[in-house]
């Protein structure tokens, strides 16, 4: 007699994991996209809320709608932790730990005032947007941006040095022309103008004004130019680098992996990227039939 209704419970939690973690079921997308519209309204009334006008004349509108999307949300945490076998491997997951954060402010307010700013970290919840747009699909392109950022790192590296060693030279030069009186009390001050004029910032709060401060300062100014152009050549150079050793290695099996992979999330222990056509988890073969 405990056989059936230990069947309908499962049953139940598949139903409602499909619900709040499939993307790729009307409901699921139906749930995401309510979900992020919640948490837009919820940014927008923290921004507002934080104007000086707006929080004095509509403060209880302001607490009330925010206890309501709390709560929405506290709601939802506790469904997303009942509907899966391993509650800890949500939990402690990436979007678990900022599902908890964006939940728990207000409720601290009890405790600690002046939290409710904190409201704002909700906004790292739009991150589940990829999951609606489907953007696996360029998991691929992604990697290979990746890769050449790795493989950039040594020469870009040896460059933030030389350009550090330029920084100090010419920093050292700017101090012994303009002296303190123009600005350029110290050393180190001085290869902050140096740092700020070479990456075309130009706070403004120090400037050259002798002759050959100027002319120092010009060739800073140009220096400028290619030394924000440098990094990203680099970086390009080894993406199409890697583009080319891609297009030369890749198999068709791998076009197929990343052109059919969906957002399907196992519900024992919340792996994703499957197959489409995936009757099981590619992990722990957990089954994926939500039927």
């Amino acid at each position: 007699m405990s056989i059936e209704p230990r069947k309908s419970s499962k049953k139940w939690r598949r139903k409602l994991h499909e619900v709040i973690y499939e993307a790729d079921t009307p409901a699921g997308k139906t749930f995401d996209v309510i979900l992020l519209i919640v948490i837009i309204i919820s940014l927008i009334l923290v921004m507002l809320e934080s104007v000086p006008k707006l929080g004095e004349r509509y403060e209880d509108e302001f607490i009330i709608a925010e206890w309501v999307i709390t709560i929405f949300f506290s709601i939802e945490y506790v469904l997303r932790i009942i509907s899966i076998n391993k509650p800890t491997k949500y939990i402690f997951s990436f979007y678990g730990i900022i599902d908890f954060l964006s939940t728990i402010p207000l409720y601290l307010t009890f405790f600690f005032g002046g939290l409710n700013a904190l409201i704002a970290v909700r906004s790292l919840r739009l991150l589940r947007v990829f999951r609606i747009l489907k953007v696996t699909r360029y998991i691929g392109e992604a990697e290979k941006l990746s890769k050449a950022i790795r493989a950039s790192a040594p020469k870009i590296a040896v460059f933030l040095f030389a350009v550090l060693v330029v920084s100090i030279i010419m920093g050292t030069l700017m101090y012994l022309v303009e002296g303190p009186e123009s600005g350029f009390i110290s050393i180190p001050v001085s290869i902050y103008w140096c740092i700020v004029t070479l990456t075309t910032v130009g706070f403004g709060d120090i400037a050259p004004v002798t002759p050959l401060g100027q002319f120092l300062a010009t060739l800073i100014m140009i220096m400028g130019y290619g030394i924000i152009a440098v990094p990203t050549g680099i970086v390009s150079a080894e993406f199409t680098h890697g583009s080319k050793n891609n297009q030369a290695d890749s198999s068709s099996e791998k076009a197929t992996e990343y052109r059919h992979v969906n957002t399907q999330v196992c519900q024992n222990c919340l792996a994703n990227k499957h197959q489409d056509d995936a009757s099981f988890c590619h992990k722990c073969g957990y089954s994926l039939d939500v039927n």
